[in-house]
Formats: C-alpha cells, structure tokens, sequence
C-alpha cells in the first residue's frame, strides 16, 4: 500500500490531535515527514513526543520561512494546517500551488477577504481542501441529522441553539491569542463556526442574512474594575496576584503546556496564561445572533464565555412536533490534558415530541473519544479507511467557507448594527 505523506504546519496546542495518530495508529497507511513552525523549541518538543510518547522517529523542522524548501524537500502529499487562524490562508494557498491538497483546523479562515482567496485558490490549483469539523461526527448530532432528514418533526421551521462555555474553557479563550479578534475572529468566527456548520449540516441548507448584537461583558479590564476589583497581573507567571485568581493558569503545574509554552515563549514572545481581566481583549464574551436560511428556516442562537458548565441546549420546532437536545460536556483547558477530555460528555439527552403523541427518548451510541465521540471517527475518516457515509459528514472547502461566513456576518452585523446579507461576502 503507497504510503501518504504528511507535513504539519503549526505544532501548539491542536497539532498533537493530528500528528499522535499519524505517528501510531496510522503509520501503516500515512508517514509524517516534517514539521514547520515559527518557533523551534515547539518543534523540538513535538519531536521528544513523537519519541517518547508515540515511538516513532523524529521528523525535519523548518521555520515558517521555509515553507517552500519543506515542501521541495520532503514532497508531502497533504499539509494539515494547524497554525493561528489567521494564517490559515497563507499556508493553505501556498501549499495547493506547490501541488499539496490540504486538511485545515478549523475555522478555515477569519474574514471574507481571506476566504475568496482560499476559494478562488481552489479553483485555479484543483487541490482537495478539507474542514476538520468533528463535532459533526458525535454520535448524538450525527444521529440529530438522521432524526430530521427522517422527516420525525417534519420541515424544520426554526431553531434555537444555546452554546454555554464555562469559566474554565471559556476563559481560556481570553488568555491566549484568540483574545485578538485580527488572528481570530472572535468567538463568532473561532468557536461559533462549529455551531454554524453543525445548523447546515443537519437542516442541509445555507445562510442567506445574518443580525448579530453583543459585546465584552465579563473578561477584560474594565469590566473587572466596574464588579470593584481593585488588582490586576499581567500574565499568571511569577504573579502573586494571579495566585488567587480562580481564572489564572498556572503553567508550571502541567509539564505539557510548560513544555509547549512557558519554554518557548523566548524565541517568539507569546504567553500563553494571560490574565483573562486584562488590557488588549477586543472579542466578545456575550453574544446573541439571528439567521434566515435559504430554505426559510430561522435561527436564534447564544455564546456566552463564563458560565457555570459546559456544554448546549438546542430546540428545532418543526411541522410534526419538536425536538429537544440538551448536552454537558467535561470542563477542559486547551491542550491541558489527554485530548480525549476535549469535549468529551457528561450527559446526553434527544428528546422527541411529536404534536399529536407522548414525548420520547431517542436512543444515542456511546463512543468513546473526545468532542463527543466524533474525535476517533473523524480520524479514521482522514487517516484510515472510511466507512460509507450516508450522511456525508466529511466538510469540503465549501462547508468551511459557508461555516465562516455567519461568524464573518455577524462581525460585520455588530460593526454596523445592520442585517448582512452572505451573498454579497463572497463569491463561489
């Protein structure tokens, strides 16, 4: 069997998803042959994993500077693109015109302008382009498809989409470099790009106009001082202060991020445990957003950052009934534990309720693996050998591109107060 060849761009915190499988489960089918990074003591450290921890040997490095010799060197067939979200399209578009097809973490870029590029790239290269959206593999939202595509509640009408991020992932988000809506997005963008595809995927239509309203209620500075907090840090390393914060993060209490951050931040500057009531935070935590779908549906979807637990309450009302779906999922801090602890869940529960029958129990799979369970069937689908799909989860470039968009809209929306239309963003 001809082996596929692999180069991965970006080595924090997502990276090790991608690459721990390649070098163990999949090395029969796949071999990584190089890693590239702005930063070489990250690279190194992937490199002592792929030893260590997957028995494997390590690879070439090359700064980001060398993008180009990596390819011309090591001929990967495929670049999977884990880097900062704003250089999604640089590495994606390069790595199709040097012949690569390409997987990209999501989301697949951060703005309209990007995303016509990464499109029109596409089509001049005819490289293959494909979205990681796990979360459409979880047992109970594959099997919420299954439930409308069966027709149980008939035509969908209307949605409503809750999305609670808890004071330990959610905060996370304003730690890090996600905290700058340039290299993000914002949440809109960043996280929502999940809930966004997960809507088109199970209605199976596309967002015609989007209304957004939100804003920076509880992280950052002002907020804090505004509740009568009266101390402030920087960054949690070497703080006092941060040492009795309940949001700080404590790096040098997990080898893995000290590995991954604490001891690289002297080649690139970039500190990963920011305190979450600083200066410098331009995304929203607070966010209400309302959709009009091609096929008439509406959606009302919320984003909040600091809540109490983790997880979604959804509700389709349709021409037959409704369907209920509420989810927890385990607390988790990025890269802060086994990856099988990202969104792994706490409880499930499908409900059907017909409009002229008793309510019932859906019955749902148990997977093992984070996100739900979907983490392992999205791997196999990439790596292994994939299964017939009848619900064709895997996401083209397409679906990361119309994903993006509701977030992009809804940036576009609360920079003007004003309904955005998406056909006017891009063109396909």
């Amino acid at each position: 069997m001809m082996l596929k060849k692999y180069a991965l761009v970006g080595t924090g915190g997502r990276a090790e998803f991608f690459y721990g499988p390649l070098a163990q489960k999949y090395r029969e089918t796949s071999q990584l042959v190089a890693f590239c990074d702005i930063n070489q003591t990250r690279m190194n450290y992937a490199n002592r994993l792929l030893q260590d921890k997957y028995g494997s040997e390590p690879v070439p490095t090359y700064r980001a500077d060398e993008f180009d010799r990596m390819i011309a060197e090591t001929k990967p067939d495929i670049v999977i693109v884990t880097s900062v979200d704003r250089t999604h399209h640089t590495y994606i578009i390069r790595a199709m015109e040097l012949g690569c097809d390409v997987i990209t973490e999501k989301p697949m870029t951060v703005d309209e302008e990007k995303c016509q590029q990464i499109i029109d790239a596409v089509k001049r290269t005819g490289r293959d382009l494909r979205v990681t959206f796990n979360y459409r593999y979880a047992p109970h939202n594959t099997k919420i498809r299954e439930l409308i595509r069966d027709g149980v509640i008939g035509e969908v009408f209307s949605v409503h989409f809750e999305w609670l991020l808890n004071t330990k992932h959610g905060a996370d988000y304003f730690r890090r470099w996600h905290r700058d809506k340039r290299n993000s997005g914002g949440l809109l963008v960043h996280k929502s790009t999940h809930h966004f595809d997960l809507v088109n995927f199970w209605l199976g239509t596309h967002p015609e106009t989007v209304y957004a309203l939100g804003g920076l209620r509880f992280y950052g500075r002002e907020n804090a001082e505004n509740r009568g907090v009266t101390q402030f840090y920087q960054r949690a390393y070497g703080s006092e202060i941060a040492r009795h914060d309940p949001f700080a993060l404590d790096l040098e209490k997990n080898s893995h991020l000290k590995s991954l951050y604490l001891d690289a931040e002297h080649e690139d500057g970039y500190q990963r445990d920011q305190s979450v009531f600083g200066d410098g935070i331009n995304i929203e935590d607070t966010l209400g957003v309302m959709v009009s779908y091609k096929n008439k549906a509406i959606l009302t979807y919320s984003l909040n950052a600091y809540l109490p637990w983790e997880g979604f309450n959804i509700v389709f009302n349709g021409s037959k009934g409704r369907l209920e779906v509420k989810v927890v999922e385990r607390p988790y801090v990025n890269s802060g534990g086994k990856k099988s602890e990202e969104g792994a869940l706490k409880h499930k529960s499908v409900t059907v309720h017909p409009m002229f029958a008793e309510p019932y129990q859906v019955a749902i799979e148990e997977r093992e693996g984070g996100h739900g369970g979907g983490d392992p069937i999205l791997l196999n689908d990439l790596f292994g050998t994939p299964e017939p799909d009848p619900f064709n989860r895997a996401a083209s470039h397409i679906d990361g591109a119309v994903s993006i968009l509701t977030g992009i809209a809804g940036n576009q929306s609360l920079r003007t107060g004003q309904p955005v239309n998406l056909d006017r963003l891009i063109k396909f």
